[in-house]
Order: C-alpha cells, then sequence, then structure tokens
C-alpha cells in the first residue's frame, strides 16, 4: 500500500544530480540529467520545490526522443515538464500551471521545446497566452525540432 496515497508513480521527488560529460565524444554511459519527478505536466504541482526560483523545460512528448542530445544540451540544470498539445486534455490546467510557475514559483526561465510538426505549436501558444495572464515577466525561449533531431528554430518569445 502507498502511504502517500494515489499512484506511486506521481509521488513527487527530488533526484540527485547526476555528473555530465563536459566532452563532445563522450565514451561510455551518459547519465540522465533528470532532476525531479514527475514530468507530465497534468502530474507535477507547479509549486513543487525543484520548480521555485528554477529555470523551467517545458518540452512535447516526442521531442526527447528525436533530439539526441537533449539530456546534455537542454535538460541539464533545469526543472522539467513534459506535455503533449495535441493528446493531452485539459489545456486550461496547463495554462494555469505555467501561470502559477511564473507568478508564484517565481521560475527565472521558460523554454519551450517542441517539433516542427504544426499540432505543437499549440504548446508554444498556451505558454503565450499564460505568460500574458502573469503579473511578473520571464524570458521565454522556444526551441523547435526537427523531425530527424536537427534545430529548425531557437528564439526569445
Amino acid at each position: 500500500m502507498n502511504q502517500f496515497g494515489g499512484c506511486p508513480g506521481s509521488r513527487m521527488m527530488n533526484l540527485r544530480e547526476r555528473p555530465a560529460a563536459d566532452t563532445q565524444d563522450t565514451v561510455g554511459k551518459i547519465h540522465s540529467q533528470l532532476r525531479q519527478w514527475p514530468i507530465q505536466l497534468h502530474l507535477v504541482s507547479p509549486l513543487a520545490p525543484y520548480y521555485q526560483n528554477a529555470d523551467v523545460l517545458l518540452t512535447a512528448d516526442c521531442v526527447a526522443y528525436a533530439l539526441g542530445d537533449f539530456h546534455r544540451d537542454y535538460l541539464k540544470g533545469k526543472s522539467l515538464a513534459i506535455a503533449c498539445p495535441k493528446l493531452d486534455e485539459g489545456q486550461d490546467i496547463y495554462r494555469e500551471k505555467v501561470r502559477a510557475w511564473i507568478d508564484e514559483a517565481g521560475i527565472n526561465t521558460l523554454t519551450v521545446l517542441i517539433m516542427e510538426v504544426p499540432c505543437c505549436m499549440g504548446l508554444l501558444n498556451l505558454v503565450r497566452q499564460a505568460a500574458g495572464d502573469c503579473n511578473r515577466k520571464v524570458p521565454v525561449k522556444s526551441v523547435v525540432v526537427g523531425v530527424q533531431g536537427d534545430i529548425l528554430q531557437e528564439e526569445w518569445v
């Protein structure tokens, strides 16, 4: 029986930081840069300790599979949430969580990684809407990843 109630996979956990290779040509095991659990946007609390004053990475579900250097280049040092703008329901809940990150958790930056497919733009639009409703302003970076893993566009929005 789970003493915290609900699904054990939803229990909030800070994970230990792992060393990251500083070289381009890594030999051997590449360590995960994941710092917390859960990561699915429906399951995270925007006020969890790992979001407080953090650099946050919000990424479409498919990005990490297409982007070979996802952990090293984007996840390292950031608190993560994932979402699918096409398949996930409850977009209003997502907007409220982004708003809470900005206004209540006091995040430093928000990076949004999306795929080049049209439906992925919904995640960036959701962030823009939420950020527009906030009292605080934070830098938001948009990164568009091609289906073959190349970076097609990277800009502050």
